[in-house]
């Protein structure tokens, strides 16, 4: 459904173009997120498990900044992992000031399992365009992020 708002074209067109985006990133991201709620998990937790799994053990500020958490949701992310025994806290060798968060092997089985499938779920799912437009749509999202990054 378009806007209703009796504004300027630039409004409208900004306005049509907002609803489209969320609209088609509410049902993507309901899509792909499938694969990681059939594990129990929430996105935060799949971001933590998989950015651990990808970049190694980070401490917990690294972590809310790579995945865009506030301090207070990072760390109820991290403890509700280490309640289900997926990533544990330890204390760095270098300065004992910083805690590292790592997998445990329980959490790297499970990322191991999991992110094929997640990444098959995104493949698919984006088989609605075609390859120039997965670039386009690709590089449009960084032109506009980077322009309203604060």
């Amino acid at each position: 459904m378009a806007t209703q708002h009796d504004g300027s074209e630039a409004e409208k067109r900004a306005l049509n173009a907002y609803i489209r985006f969320t609209r088609a990133f509410d049902s993507v991201d309901r899509k792909i997120g499938e694969t990681f709620r059939t594990r129990d998990l929430t996105s935060g937790q799949f971001g933590v498990l998989e950015t651990i799994y990808h970049l190694g053990p980070l401490y917990q500020g690294q972590l809310g900044e790579k995945l865009l958490q506030s301090k207070g949701n990072i760390s109820t992310i991290i403890s509700n992992l280490v309640d289900r025994g997926l990533v544990e806290r330890r204390r760095d060798q270098e300065d004992r000031r910083y805690i590292k968060i790592h997998l445990t092997s329980d959490g790297e089985e499970l990322i191991e399992d999991l992110f094929p499938e997640h990444v098959e779920r995104i493949r698919s799912t984006f088989e609605a365009l075609e390859a120039e437009e997965i670039e386009e749509f690709s590089r449009l999202c960084k032109k506009l992020g980077l322009a309203n990054a604060d």
